[in-house]
């Protein structure tokens, strides 16, 4: 399956060990996910010399061609934002996990769309065996 994963890049990078984790999980799990590159620590450096065009081409093109989208929210992101509800409009499921200490959104939690899940995790094993749940309802449909 063809994973869009979206995480915080400028917003802040405080759960980048669990977005590293969650992709190493979806790609060991034999998934494409074209966005794993975001989990990397350098990434701020990567997509600094990419310029705003190529980056939002880029990434809609891979929405769109992604069988879903995975959020990681706990830290807000416009762009992460965006691209949830891009990916929405454009009928994709979308599952956004957040760690329980943080407040979500109610642009997030408030949303009814019949493709979003929204699931609260304490440790990271959680956050993964919630990922694996939703890729297996999602294919069984």
């Amino acid at each position: 399956m063809k994973i869009y994963f979206a995480c915080s890049i400028t917003g802040g990078r405080e759960y980048e060990k669990n977005y590293q984790a969650i992709t190493k999980f979806l790609l060991d799990e034999g998934h494409d996910v074209p966005t794993a590159h975001l989990a990397k620590s350098n990434i701020l450096d990567l997509e600094r010399v990419v310029i705003p065009s190529e980056i939002y081409a880029r990434d809609i093109n891979w929405i769109l061609s992604s069988d879903i989208l995975l959020a990681e929210v706990s830290v807000p992101s416009h762009g992460v934002g965006y691209e949830i509800g891009y990916a929405l409009n454009a009928g994709k499921h979308v599952l956004c996990l957040h760690h329980q200490s943080r407040a979500l959104s109610k642009m997030i939690s408030g949303n009814p769309h019949p493709l979003l899940t929204i699931n609260a995790y304490e440790e990271i094993s959680q956050a993964l065996s919630y990922s694996r749940e939703f890729v297996n309802k999602v294919t069984s449909w």
